[in-house]
């Protein structure tokens, strides 16, 4: 089973399981570059202040063996310079242990980059069970571990067998010297010794730093129900949404329709395309679409017009460009000003002309519509799906 899960993870990861990983402390960290890091600090800090170091020591050794019998008479004497060789130690070794300090935590940094979280420290009960130890233990991650930590164990063996080797009369050689000279000599070899570990050391954290990366990668990776379960937490469930987005069209197209009865006119082309108007003169500065469709809608919206004795005008080039670039309750296109004054300007004479029963009718007008403004002037033009719903 753990197989197949492995072989199902084949998609990267995406940006909110990384943001999750590393709220729970799991971040890409090498064990190599911290231990380069601090050995090179180390080295630096006894290079540049080694004399120092070497002199306050050697004052505290004297001043911790000088006294006299009237100091030995006191009880407390002993506590008090076991307490002033503590201080007087620290005050020397702090610094290079703050550096070791900084070192370390700034090469964790250039690892796995600043994370704070206290989800590590929580007690893990399934980590006492020891079944699942040996799993850890005898996985491809945790062989690889070892090995590496073995191989790493026996180079730095091996480099310090040949320092030692290459320098072993020279450490003998010391004992027949006096103490300042002998430790001096002895600070350049150890120097020496500390420079070839710095390379062993520096070759093993070029090749793990990027090697953690990758295997923190291949951990991160998802399977394909993952990525659709996280897309569902992310954006909700897509057939609520579909079904929602569903239902506000079937609420918007009723409320077009119901409107189609105080519309106007209605221009269609004669069938694909309709389009309702309506203009109140002093309330509206423009006339405005109130309802429009395409293919079956459109002829729906047709019959409701012609049951609410709405004139219907069969005007092919302006149906279009209006179903094309005008919105529901929106005012027309300024373009089309003129183009929708006509057809109205005919529909209100219309109106007076039957009125009157025996006034001559109005010929059908003719509104000239930019070609620009026409859609099949557009190669490869549809309706978008939707289109009548969009605001």
């Amino acid at each position: 089973m753990a197989d197949q899960d492995a072989q199902d993870r084949n998609l990267p990861a995406s940006a909110k399981k990384i943001e999750r990983s590393r709220a729970e402390g799991q971040v890409p960290r090498s064990r190599d570059l911290p231990h380069f890091a601090m050995m090179v600090a180390g080295g630096a800090v006894l290079s540049v202040g080694g004399p120092q170091i070497v002199e306050k020591l050697r004052q505290t050794l004297i001043t911790g063996l000088h006294f006299d019998a009237s100091q030995l008479a006191r009880k407390d004497f002993m506590g008090e310079r076991l307490v002033d060789m503590t201080l007087a130690f620290a005050a020397v070794m702090g610094p290079i242990v703050a550096v070791l300090i900084v070192a370390g935590v700034a090469s964790n940094l250039a690892s796995g980059g600043w994370n704070w979280t206290m989800k590590p420290l929580a007690p893990k009960f399934t980590h006492l069970n020891p079944l699942s130890g040996l799993k850890r233990l005898f996985s491809g991650q945790g062989f690889g571990t070892a090995l590496k930590a073995v191989l790493l164990a026996l180079v730095l063996g091996i480099v310090g067998a040949m320092v030692l080797k290459d320098r072993l009369a020279a450490y003998v050689g010391i004992m027949t010297v006096p103490l300042p000279a002998a430790l001096a000599y002895a600070g350049q070899q150890l120097m020496g010794g500390l420079a070839l570990l710095a390379v062993a050391l520096a070759l093993f954290a070029a090749i793990d730093v990027p090697l953690q990366r990758q295997l923190w990668l291949r951990r991160m990776r998802m399977s394909r129900e993952e990525a659709k379960q996280e897309i569902k937490e992310v954006e909700g469930n897509l057939e609520i949404k579909a079904k929602m987005r569903a239902k506000m069209r079937e609420m918007a197209k009723r409320r077009m329709l119901a409107a189609v009865p105080q519309a106007d006119l209605v221009v269609m082309n004669p069938t694909h395309y309709a389009v309702a108007l309506k203009y109140e003169e002093g309330k509206m500065a423009a006339p405005k679409v109130i309802a429009k469709g395409a293919d079956l809608l459109a002829l729906k919206i047709r019959d409701l017009a012609k049951e609410s004795r709405v004139p219907v005008l069969q005007q092919p080039v302006l149906a279009r460009a209006l179903y094309a670039h005008a919105k529901v309750d929106h005012e027309i296109p300024a373009a089309l000003f003129g183009a929708v004054a006509q057809v109205l300007a005919y529909v209100y004479q219309l109106r007076a002309a039957l009125a009157a029963r025996n006034a001559p009718r109005p010929d059908m007008p003719h509104p000239h519509v930019p070609p620009e403004l026409d859609p099949h002037n557009k190669p490869g033009w549809t309706p978008e799906p939707d289109q009548d719903f969009a605001e």
